[in-house]
Order: C-alpha cells, then sequence, then structure tokens
C-alpha cells in the first residue's frame, strides 16, 4: 500500500537541453561575453610513453662495443630500499649528462640463500622499478645485458633525451 501511494506521488523529470559549456557558448547580441574564470588553467602534461625492449640490431650493436655504454651502475650489496633510491640518481644524473645507454648491474642472484631467505631480489624488481611513472621520465627502453656486460646479471637501458624547459 504504501508503495502504491508512493509511486503515484512520483513525476517524471522534465528533460532539459544540453547547455554547452561557456567558453563555447556563442554571446548573446546585446550582451558581453562572460568573463574568463580567474583560475588558470592547469598545464596540460603529456603522458609518458611506456618502456619498450630494445631493438635487436641496437642491442647487438652496444654488445659488439660499437655503440658506447656512457656509465654503468653496480647495485651488488644494497638493500631495495637503497638500490632504488641509488637507480633514481644515477638515471637523473645520466640523463643531464647527455648519456643515451646506461649498463646497470644487479647481479644474478640464487634461488634461495642458505638460511631460507629469497636472493635475486635486485634481478627481479630492477625491471618493474624501471617500468613505474617516476622512473619512465629517463628509460626509453631497457633489455637483458649481452653476457659480455653480465648477462641476466645486467640490463641495457637506454634513457630518453632529456625535456628542455621552455
Amino acid at each position: 500500500m504504501l508503495w502504491e501511494q508512493f509511486t503515484q506521488s512520483v513525476r517524471p523529470l522534465t528533460q532539459r537541453p544540453a547547455v554547452p559549456p561557456p567558453a563555447s557558448r556563442p554571446a548573446r547580441a546585446g550582451h558581453a561575453a562572460p568573463a574568463a574564470s580567474a583560475m588558470p588553467a592547469a598545464p596540460v602534461r603529456k603522458a609518458v610513453p611506456p618502456v619498450e625492449p630494445i631493438e635487436r640490431r641496437q642491442k647487438q650493436r652496444l654488445a659488439r662495443g660499437m655503440v658506447a655504454i656512457d656509465a654503468r651502475l653496480d647495485l651488488h650489496g644494497r638493500t631495495q630500499a637503497q638500490a632504488h633510491a641509488e637507480l633514481l640518481r644515477f638515471l637523473r644524473r645520466a640523463q643531464s649528462d647527455g648519456a643515451r645507454f646506461v649498463l646497470v648491474i644487479t647481479g644474478k642472484g640464487s634461488l634461495a640463500g642458505s638460511d631460507g631467505s629469497e636472493r635475486g631480489v635486485l634481478k627481479r624488481q630492477v625491471p618493474l622499478w624501471l617500468r613505474e611513472p617516476k622512473l619512465r621520465g629517463y628509460v626509453s627502453a631497457f633489455e637483458q645485458a649481452h653476457i659480455v656486460h653480465g648477462g641476466e646479471g645486467a640490463l641495457y637501458i637506454r634513457l630518453r633525451r632529456q625535456r628542455r624547459a621552455d
């Protein structure tokens, strides 16, 4: 009963025509256009493209020494927190110095430590870190290094060109 009383008192909403946003609305004759909002528009930032693998030919040229490795970072013996902070500092510095390719040595690790602890953590974590938005601004591509540069325990990283401040 209560429901019937309620449904009888309900009326449909009237449809109103959609109103265009103020910037695109034409001014009416005899009326001045509305003043622009006092709030400045936020700068539009382009999304950083995803990190990709290094092309096969480029990797071959790196392995053969035909393309220079501009800087190296060895993360052996660091904790995850230390390694992450050092990697970020290294990539910033290398990019600002104009480096194009860098080598990051993570170490190969092993399956498990004798005390049951997990090993090879940096080998697994560094590739994940390189895909984070915080580091993608520095890294355009990365790939496991050739055996002459450390193989499974190292990564070639191609850096993005530094954006100029306009």
